[in-house]
């Protein structure tokens, strides 16, 4: 009896620690709003401002997680995660005296950048996220993308991949912390889009527990350059002051690329791993009002769609040429999977472009046939003796390849046709000196023997001396010149 009483508590006791786990867990998570519901959100003017359920959180997104996804740091024998400021980026802060840092702010209320747009969903939620489509191609890290998702939290998630982990990497951060644009009305998360750049401004946002210390205005301007600008309008209090134990205060960049791996809960099932390789950090004691960030983007392996430029620009460094995805890379990019499946980091060991083209002629072109003999790995099926079937002669010529086995069919396919063709012309020979004997014989026994089982219908043929041939007359119609032979 106390064993039961003893074992039930130990349960109730453990269910409530892993409820009270999971609850501070999903206190860093972010939701990503379907498309269907913020497509049917498009009205940006709301009667009245929604409010936060006693959770935090609305409607969950679906997302990877659970053992499909986790999100770790390199291996130790691979490159550790990159912080300087000469691989991907270069980047300049201005503080509110530098005359730069006006030049970046972008007025959003001016009609000449483009028609803003208030996005309702964020502007009335908190850690919530919504997916936007870009009107060009903006290069990050090298790679182009044509999406992006916006969230309230005061970043820019660039992944391709979905998660509820948004905060961790693959983001462009201007200021990222725990805002709440959902308190106020004032709070704002508006946007615009001119073709040229793509601005996201969070206006006004707050704070929770500290709404009293004044709002935030801050903006991130993405151009199609690839440069990526944030600036900043208010920034009440020293982000030192900011907590970091609810939401992450990061500022800066951050790129990662994806592994899929076995995993070790099944041998049928994947795991699905993010590795952050590069981080670019902005100090945050520099981020004041009316201060500024640029970030220029450096040239990148993945830029190069050539052998030559790829192993010879002085542009970049490290780079390897993979021949079988006709890609430059240097491992470390968003085709991480790619380079390991291929091997390319194997291929490209050692090799040269002219190594490369040497392969590529040995493969085609020869005008001279050559003759080389082949044993084919085929299974043998049952009742082969020998490996001797196996084996064939490989005749190539230009750029086909043809075994003589195809050859040899071609030729008695070629055989069977020609054939053909004689027995039809000697039947039709045999047809025509059938029809000019009974023609010049027609009392013999043989065409009498017709005529007498002849139908009803059976067409008399009209002869004309002067021609050769003959035409086809049925009976009753033309009895002139008709010669016809009467019953016997």
């Amino acid at each position: 009896m106390w064993y039961s009483l003893v074992m039930l508590f130990l349960c109730l006791f453990q269910t409530q620690l892993a409820k009270a786990w999971v609850q501070q867990q999903t206190d860093d998570f972010y939701s990503v709003i379907p498309q269907q519901l913020e497509e049917s959100a498009r009205g940006d003017s709301h009667p009245h401002r929604a409010q936060r359920s006693s959770s935090g959180h609305a409607m969950m997104s679906r997302a990877v997680s659970g053992g499909g996804l986790t999100i770790d740091t390199l291996p130790e024998n691979m490159t550790r995660v990159v912080e300087d400021s000469g691989k991907y980026y270069t980047w300049r802060s201005f503080g509110p005296e530098d005359r730069r840092a006006q030049e970046l702010w972008v007025d959003m209320n001016d009609v000449r950048h483009g028609q803003v747009r208030v996005h309702g969903i964020l502007s009335n939620s908190y850690k919530q996220a919504v997916r936007v489509a870009l009107s060009f191609d903006f290069p990050f890290y090298g790679h182009y993308l044509r999406q992006i998702i916006i969230a309230t939290g005061g970043f820019i998630f660039t992944g391709d991949i979905t998660h509820r982990m948004l905060t961790t990497t693959q983001y462009i951060a201007p200021l990222m912390a725990n805002f709440d644009p959902s308190y106020s009305k004032e709070s704002t998360v508006q946007y615009l889009d001119n073709g040229e750049v793509f601005v996201v401004q969070w206006e006004r946002v707050r704070l929770p527990g500290k709404e009293s210390e004044g709002a935030f205005t801050f903006q991130a301007a993405l151009y199609k350059t690839g440069t990526i600008t944030f600036s900043y309008r208010d920034i009440p209090l020293s982000l030192d002051a900011i907590s970091s134990v609810e939401h992450p205060l990061k500022v800066g960049l951050s790129d990662a690329f994806m592994v899929t791996s076995p995993s070790s809960e099944s041998p049928d099932a994947r795991r699905q791993t993010i590795y952050e390789y590069h981080r670019a950090e902005i100090d945050i004691t520099k981020i004041t009002s009316y201060s500024a960030v640029e970030f220029a983007p450096l040239p990148t392996c993945l830029q190069h769609d050539s052998c030559e430029l790829c192993l010879s620009s002085n542009q970049t460094s490290g780079c390897s040429w993979c021949h079988v995805l006709q890609r430059c890379s240097d491992g470390m990019d968003r085709h991480r999977q790619e380079w390991l499946d291929y091997a390319c980091s194997e291929e490209s060991k050692d090799a040269t472009c002219e190594d490369y083209t040497r392969g590529d002629s040995s493969t085609g072109s020869s005008i001279t046939p050559e003759i080389e003999d082949v044993t084919f790995l085929t299974p043998l099926q049952k009742g082969c003796e020998s490996d001797d079937d196996t084996k064939h002669h490989i005749f190539k010529t230009g750029n086909d390849v043809k075994t003589d086995s195809s050859t040899k069919s071609d030729g008695l396919a070629n055989t069977g046709v020609i054939a053909g063709i004689a027995a039809a012309l000697v039947l039709l020979l045999a047809l025509i000196l059938v029809a000019l004997y009974i023609n010049y014989h027609p009392t013999v026994a043989s065409p009498l023997y017709l005529i007498q089982r002849r139908k009803n219908y059976w067409p008399s043929w009209k002869f004309h001396k002067q021609q050769p041939g003959y035409t086809e007359v049925e009976e009753g119609h033309d009895k002139n010149s008709i010669v016809e032979a009467g019953p016997c």
